[in-house]
């Protein structure tokens, strides 16, 4: 595509204010970049992606409110994290991690496995208590 004919749909999730780079083609035929706010069905996917994303954190919720799940399953999916990750960033071994993810373990942590929780979520020990 040539760099006068790189799209710039102004109606994307940030109103514009997130540009991406593009490579595209100059005049003479070389590459250049160009940054543009993306086209219009670039920004419908990411629309129904963040949608998607939003429903199952909000299924994560009403499973914790249930009683199914630990908070820290609620915080993990609002992150967008796995317990792999999860793991590195709080020195849990997986296999922990994913056992706090169950209301009855989690209800038995410690005051410092919760606050490497909530320092992991950037959230207060309070806040992780909560959805």
């Amino acid at each position: 595509m040539e760099k006068d004919k790189v799209q710039q749909d102004d109606a994307n999730l940030l109103n514009g204010l997130f540009k991406v780079v593009k490579y595209a083609t100059e005049k003479d035929g070389t590459y250049t970049t160009v940054k543009t706010v993306g086209w219009e069905a670039e920004n419908i996917v990411s629309q129904q992606v963040w949608e998607d994303i939003h429903e199952h954190v909000e299924e994560v919720r009403q499973q914790v409110i249930a009683g199914k799940k630990s908070p820290i399953a609620f915080h993990m999916t609002r992150q967008m994290l796995e317990p792999d990750m999860l793991s590195g960033y709080t020195g849990f071994p997986t296999f922990i991690v994913r056992l706090h993810l169950r209301p009855w373990f989690f209800n038995r942590l410690g005051q410092r496995s919760l606050e490497k929780y909530a320092r992991a979520f950037r959230i207060s020990v309070d806040d992780l208590k909560v959805v």
